[in-house]
């Protein structure tokens, strides 16, 4: 069964920093490609960062959060990491790790609140 626990949300002023983890169980993420997806309510969700499947494992963003925000993955705890620096208060929204395996599979969320 796959399953894909997000953690390390919270609240930050704007310039802090924050990082999250994605936990998998049933798959091995060093083996799919990952994304990080977002939402604020009332909105859609926003795909902002992804990571590769294999051994390099390259990150991609959305302007946005490029050089801000930082995908990296840790193979033998089998998660990946958000690092997230000079929070903004737009960045205030529930994050997901997010991966397609013949559907999508999707964490429960977990609240980044930014505001001073």
């Amino acid at each position: 069964q796959v399953q894909l626990v997000e953690s390390g949300g919270g609240l930050a002023q704007p310039g802090e920093s924050l990082q999250l983890s994605c936990t998998a169980s049933g798959i091995t993420l060093s083996n799919l490609a990952i994304r990080w997806v977002r939402q604020v309510p009332g909105q859609e969700r926003e795909g902002f960062g992804c990571i590769d499947g294999g051994g390099i494992g390259k990150a991609y963003y959305v302007t946005s959060v490029k050089d801000r925000f930082t995908i990296s993955r840790d193979n033998a705890k089998n998660t990946l990491y958000l690092q997230m620096n000079s929070l903004k208060p737009e960045d205030t929204a529930v994050y997901y790790c997010n991966t397609y395996i013949y559907k999508n599979y999707w964490g429960q969320g977990i609240q980044v609140t930014v505001s001073s």
